[in-house]
């Protein structure tokens, strides 16, 4: 059985999260100096996640992850918040996202750009929308390379 850490251990937490009204967001499994961190990000379906949520998780996925035990050696688990910037990965968070102010970049141009920063005014699975600065761009969902949440100043 060779599957990614990151599928096993969101087959571990959903259930887990799913109990208590949240989601997961995203997870990383990556290596930084001489430590490798786990990090899931998580967020609450209805309202904000909490630390007594965060807490919650990190103690219950812990648990479960050393019965499992799908990760050989040492790591950190780390378990958060998206924060105001989250990411937007699946299609439900781009629905929840028309209406935000969103930052978006493309595996391709369009319009002869690749970034786009505006209000997300409509979500299809084949396409998205964008308000800039006055235009509405639309945006073909597969070629959506990373988008997110983002701050207005």
């Amino acid at each position: 059985m060779n599957r990614k850490v990151t599928e096993i251990v969101e087959e571990l937490a959903a259930p887990l999260l799913a109990e208590d009204g949240l989601e997961l967001v995203d997870i990383e499994f990556k290596k930084e100096g001489k430590n490798r961190f786990l990090r899931l990000f998580i967020d609450r379906i209805e309202g904000r996640v909490s630390l007594e949520d965060i807490s919650r998780v990190s103690e219950r996925l812990s648990k479960e992850l050393d019965r499992v035990d799908p990760i050989s050696g040492a790591y950190i688990l780390e378990v958060s918040s998206p924060g105001a910037e989250r990411p937007l990965k699946k299609e439900r968070d781009f629905e929840r996202a028309v209406g935000k102010h969103v930052h978006i970049k493309t595996y391709e141009p369009i319009e002869g750009r690749k970034t786009f920063e505006g209000t997300l005014t409509d979500f299809t699975p084949e396409r998205l929308t964008v308000e800039v600065d006055g235009k509405e761009i639309t945006i073909p969902y597969p070629l959506v390379a990373k988008a997110r949440l983002a701050i207005l100043f």
